[in-house]
């Protein structure tokens, strides 16, 4: 379960991560687009939930 717990974390993260670089580099034209920015925050939560469970499950 922690190892399940670790790459879903890792992996929301850099989705998070790539998704704020894209928005730097493309001028910040995508905050027009509501799409990218919802799955930009849906994929934060995501792993920011991860994150959480893997606290919960490491007690």
């Amino acid at each position: 379960m922690k190892a399940y717990l670790v790459t879903t974390a890792a992996l929301f993260a850099l989705i998070t991560i790539a998704h704020i670089w894209r928005m730097m580099k493309e001028d910040g034209g995508l905050l027009a687009n509501p799409t990218f920015v919802v799955l930009t925050v849906v994929s934060a939560a995501l792993c920011l939930w991860a994150v959480l469970l893997l606290r919960r499950v490491s007690r």
